[in-house]
């Protein structure tokens, strides 16, 4: 693992790099998605930035959200800390995580309120590309994870031992299974799954749909080989397992009731000959 990386005489975070190389890429390849359907390339960038600040609050609400018994006992004990050090723990350690499906959930509301309200001119096609992207971006994401250390897999022999990282020393002198590479390859996979539905007009409206599910299932899968337990735990299932499993059910219902409504639509009258 390399969490950081020298430039200049400055050490730059691996996943900020990662992230930032993963942004870029995804905002290139939609702009080649859309430029037909009538969006400018200003345009996604300012939704973009809507997009990017969605997906940073959503993702530390919920890494927020699996910390809530410990939010709970920190105010129970205010008195104990003085200002500097209750703030430092509880947006440094408490806050300061970040949890991808938060990250997903809040970007897609964010992305939702611009399509919505903003004066863009934007198309509904926005989210299909939406949809294209997210995989791509995550796949840079989680080579930054596994550069970083975060997100880390479980003991095993085959895998990496990492020696030193003083961002997260649990990963250290532990061989584990790189479940951040795996999740990045699956990523790059439905990213050229999704891509290929996109050119042949599938699922028009609708990729936000495909994508849940096939997502939720990786996700859901590959939790079990993670290593790191400070995620929350419910019913024995990790909190991104629960989020998947709603998501996928989520989707199942969309597409039952979408079908119906759709089926339930009179059909337009033949012309006349």
């Amino acid at each position: 693992m390399l969490p950081f990386i020298n430039i200049f005489g400055s050490q730059v975070n691996t996943y900020g790099i990662c992230a930032a190389i993963g942004l870029f890429v995804s905002l290139t390849v939609g702009y080649f998605l859309v430029r037909k359907k009538g969006i400018c390339y200003e345009d996604l960038i300012v939704t973009a930035v809507y997009v990017v600040f969605g997906i940073l609050i959503g993702s530390h609400v919920l890494f927020g959200v699996t910390n809530i018994p410990n939010i709970i006992d920190l105010f129970k004990n205010a008195s104990q800390y003085d200002f500097i050090d209750f703030m430092t723990k509880l947006f440094g350690e408490y806050l300061g995580g970040m949890v991808y499906y938060g990250g997903f959930l809040g970007g897609l509301a964010a992305l939702a309120l611009t399509y919505k309200y903003s004066k863009f001119g934007h198309s509904i096609e926005v989210f299909d590309m939406f949809a294209v992207c997210i995989p791509l971006f995550h796949t840079f994401g989680r080579i930054g994870c596994f550069l970083g250390g975060c997100c880390y897999g479980m003991e095993s022999e085959f895998g990496f031992t990492a020696h030193g990282n003083t961002v997260v020393p649990s990963v250290n002198d532990v061989n584990r299974f790189p479940v951040q590479l795996v999740e990045s390859a699956c990523n790059l996979l439905i990213f050229f799954f999704l891509l290929f539905l996109y050119k042949k007009e599938k699922f028009v409206n609708r990729l936000i749909i495909a994508y849940l599910y096939v997502y939720p299932v990786v996700r859901f899968t590959l939790e079990f080989f993670r290593g790191d337990t400070y995620r929350g735990f419910l019913f024995g299932l990790s909190t991104s397992q629960i989020v998947s499993l709603v998501l996928f059910i989520f989707a199942i219902v969309f597409t039952i009731v979408d079908r119906l409504r759709v089926s339930g639509k009179p059909k337009e009258a033949a012309p006349a000959q």
